[in-house]
């Protein structure tokens, strides 16, 4: 049976070398990145809003010329 601790280990050690590869973001990037998430789900939400209150509004004014 193998050694699950040895596993882990060569599991982990592995993961650790990967990540060393790996090329982070200064944190001018991460902060522009942040400001276009956060401005793209305002504009989206606002979207979202403006057609929901549209649409709502165009079915409430058939329903009530059907009744």
């Amino acid at each position: 049976m193998k050694n699950p601790f040895s596993s882990t280990r060569i599991f982990l050690g592995e993961m650790v070398g990967e990540l060393q590869k790996a090329t982070w973001p200064t944190r001018t990037e991460l902060r522009d990145s942040t400001i276009v998430v956060i401005v793209a789900a305002v504009i989206l939400g606002g979207f979202t809003a403006v057609s929901d209150f549209s649409l709502f509004q165009f079915v409430d004014l058939f329903t009530r010329m059907a009744s």
